[in-house]
């Protein structure tokens, strides 16, 4: 089914936003959430990145938009429908050298006042870049 101009829009934005997230660092859906504008759709952000493209000839994949940089707001590595889908994600943050505990319920953490990454505005908004993510969804 394709996705409306304005969902595409909001995917285009959410994979640029993640985009800027500095390796060995991490932020949650929320935050991402809030500085592409809709504060209020956090689960849409993940919504997002679980339908990231795994081809790596897409604009937006899984190779370039660095997905694991993301975790829930209380720090924690939110749990998929796999099992596995958190030990991976887990193991490709400790391979940026992001320190990943586990608690006494297995769930894995992350300690956000070492490693998050919280700025008020994106980085390329703050150089003056132009967001064009209409025109790159179009491209999608």
């Amino acid at each position: 089914m394709a996705r409306s101009d304005e969902a595409a829009s909001f995917f285009v934005a959410v994979y640029r936003a993640v985009q800027e997230i500095p390796e060995g660092k991490v932020t949650s859906y929320s935050h991402i959430a809030k500085l592409v504008g809709t504060p209020q759709r956090p689960r849409q952000v993940g919504i997002c990145l679980k339908h990231l493209s795994q081809d790596p000839g897409a604009r937006h994949h899984s190779g370039n938009v660095p997905w694991q940089r993301v975790i829930n707001a209380k720090g924690i590595i939110s749990p998929r429908s796999q099992p596995s889908g958190a030990r991976n994600q887990a193991a490709a943050l400790r391979a940026e050298g992001v320190t990943v505990s586990t608690g006494a319920l297995g769930e894995l953490s992350v300690d956000f006042a070492e490693y998050g990454w919280f700025p008020n505005s994106l980085p390329s908004e703050d150089a003056g870049e132009e967001q064009d993510w209409e025109s790159e969804a179009e491209a999608e």
